[in-house]
């Protein structure tokens, strides 16, 4: 048995995995966000923890037996968040998320201290990654950073509580802008650029290597026959990768979760920083990721029915199943900004066409076109970097919207692929992980692809109708400069 833990933004989910890789149990905890300013956008660590010991102390009640017979832990969770520690582990400030606007201008200090910057990590200085973000502490907060004897990533933390060690995996740590991503190593050089060095960071790992064990106190507390072993494990996105089988180069993946992405996996490194392309390490060795990424996917249909008062599925069912035409509508999903390709912290959304007639069908349509036109600007940069998608596999929880992937297989026009249970995918590829460390085998063999259980297919009169309105809704983010 084996157990995947994601700590996402909104949410801490947990699955229960046996040695047929069927999910036996699944429990999932909220998680809340606290926005101090516009575009700032922190977590308090500790509700993590309550978050994560609340699944699993509901997997003991529930399946009591088989979680005593877990052997390996992997962990996936939201990636770039700071974390400072002082010399005794402990918190200092909450943490600063990935959606976090705070930072552009140590963004441009940090590239003019640094000019390798984007060489070495191949990514361009944005507010979302880490090391920015430091740099801001810095200027801002001089008390807590000169206290600061730790930077860790959520699940990193999540880690050294469960485990009591510092450990963190190679594919998160790319989103520090501190790894050179080609040796998959710290780079001297970028800690240095921001007042920080080796001692500040933790040990690094591969996703699906043994990192640690679970502590003696926490084996007693969820009834375990030996202590698990912890796996490296993966940021979300490359958690996800691992979960659909997405570990070799020619395959491409759409995540639809609060934020959004358009993913390849790649045996070498097809860099596009000007373009916002991000790279990142993949889970296994020997692997990298190029992506894509969007602010606001899901999290745009969660507002949409905060301000209907309604919920998403109240939103969706009257849409359908598929499009019949683009809405008259069109709304930039710019609810915290944008990396691919505007790398733009302050720009913010859009509703555009509205009239009398307009009704909340077409407003709702219009926020899926939204995410899924964003979706094809990571697409075309993508291209640029030489990486064309010829079809894409969706999880997050968009995925469950029929409606919303019909749109995307028009808007990207390509096929696009739904898996049973595909909202749980970075906890599910989290199990992967726990495995390949406890049982060395194959990755190939573990990593398999799940069963598709729907394909979108694009129909020509819809791809030609959205590719006539991308023109005009991509003029929208230039009115607005």
């Amino acid at each position: 048995m084996y157990l995947g833990i994601d700590l996402g933004t909104s949410a801490v989910k947990t699955v229960l995995v046996d040695d047929a890789q069927r999910v036996i149990a699944s429990e999932s905890r909220p998680l809340a966000t606290v926005s101090p300013q516009p575009g700032y956008y922190e977590q308090d660590p500790a509700q993590w923890i309550d978050a994560a010991f609340a699944t699993l102390d509901a997997l003991k009640a529930s399946h009591g037996k088989k979680l005593a017979a877990v052997e390996g832990i992997g962990l996936s969770g939201q990636m770039h968040g700071a974390t400072l520690l002082d010399a005794s582990s402990r918190p200092l400030r909450p943490c600063i998320l990935w959606n976090d606007g705070r930072s552009a201008a140590e963004c441009r200090i940090l590239e003019q201290r640094w000019p390798a910057l984007r060489a070495t990590t191949g990514n361009k200085a944005m507010p979302g990654f880490t090391a920015p973000k430091l740099l801001w502490v810095a200027t801002h907060e001089p008390d807590v950073f000169a206290a600061t004897k730790l930077v860790l990533l959520p699940k990193a933390y999540l880690r050294l509580v469960l485990s009591g060690e510092v450990v963190e995996d190679v594919s998160d740590a790319s989103g520090s802008l501190w790894l050179d991503v080609a040796r998959r190593d710290w780079s001297d050089a970028a800690l240095a650029a921001t007042g920080l060095s080796r001692d500040h960071m933790p040990r690094l790992v591969e996703g699906c290597a043994p990192a640690t064990t679970l502590r003696s106190e926490l084996v007693r507390r969820w009834g375990m026959a030996k202590p698990p072993i912890i796996a490296g494990g993966a940021g979300d996105n490359p958690a996800g990768a691992i979960g659909i089988g997405a570990i070799r180069p020619g395959t491409a993946f759409v995540s639809l979760g609060t934020s959004g992405a358009l993913l390849a996996p790649t045996d070498r490194i097809a860099a596009n920083p000007d373009r916002v392309v991000h790279t990142f390490c993949h889970a296994i060795p020997g692997m990298w990721i190029q992506a894509g990424a969007i602010l606001s996917a899901a999290s745009c249909l969660a507002w949409a029915a905060r301000l209907f008062g309604a919920t998403e599925a109240e939103l969706l069912a009257p849409l359908g199943s598929r499009p019949r035409a683009p809405s008259p509508v069109s709304f930039l999903p710019y609810l915290a900004g944008e990396r691919t390709p505007h790398d733009d912290p302050v720009v913010r959304g859009m509703l555009d066409g509205l009239s009398h007639g307009t009704d909340r069908a077409a407003i709702v349509q219009a926020v899926l076109e939204g995410v899924a036109f964003a979706l094809a600007d990571c697409r075309d940069v993508l291209a640029d970097a030489g990486i064309a998608i010829a079809e894409a596999d969706v999880i997050g929880g968009g995925s469950r919207s029929p409606f919303w992937l019909s749109v995307l297989a028009n808007v990207l026009s390509v096929p696009v692929h739904r898996f049973a249970g595909g909202e749980t995918g970075a906890a599910f590829g989290a199990a992967r992980l726990g495995r390949l460390a406890v049982t060395g085998e194959a990755i190939p063999a573990i990593c398999t692809r799940p069963q598709r259980v729907e394909t979108f297919e694009p129909d020509a009169e819809l791809v030609d109708a959205y590719a006539e309105r991308l023109p005009a809704w991509r003029e929208l983010y230039r009115r607005r400069h």
